[in-house]
């Protein structure tokens, strides 16, 4: 198993920037592909980006050229890096984890975090 804890969010204004961390605790945090998730007041949690334990990445459109997924192996975590941020990015957003092949489909995570708070003022 592991436990996912998510850190950075905060309150930016549109077209800056922040990172997002996920540190992962327990075992082989290699083995597991992980993902970002949000979800805007309102509205159904959405994938964001995903990085898989081969490193291959995957973006939903609206944030493709302005949001990069990594991870670092080393360190058990994953980060978001937000550039260009705008208003309707505001959401909490969340990481997972899977061992099992994964897709954007929000089933394919069996770990979540609690989330962090992103809001993007005009």
């Amino acid at each position: 198993q592991v436990q996912l804890v998510e850190s950075g969010g905060g309150l930016v204004q549109a077209g800056g920037s922040l990172r997002l961390s996920c540190a992962a605790s327990g075992d082989s945090f290699s083995a597991y592909d992980m993902a970002w998730f949000r979800q805007a007041p309102g509205k159904e949690r959405e994938f964001v980006a995903r990085i898989s334990r081969s490193g291959s990445t995957d973006y939903v459109d609206s944030v493709q050229g302005r949001f990069t997924i990594s991870r670092d192996n080393s360190k058990n975590t994953v980060y978001l890096q937000m550039n260009s941020l705008k208003p309707e990015d505001t959401a909490i957003y969340s990481c997972a984890a899977s061992t099992r092949w994964t897709t954007r489909w929000i089933r394919d995570y069996d770990y979540w975090g609690q989330g962090t708070q992103v809001t993007v003022s005009s």
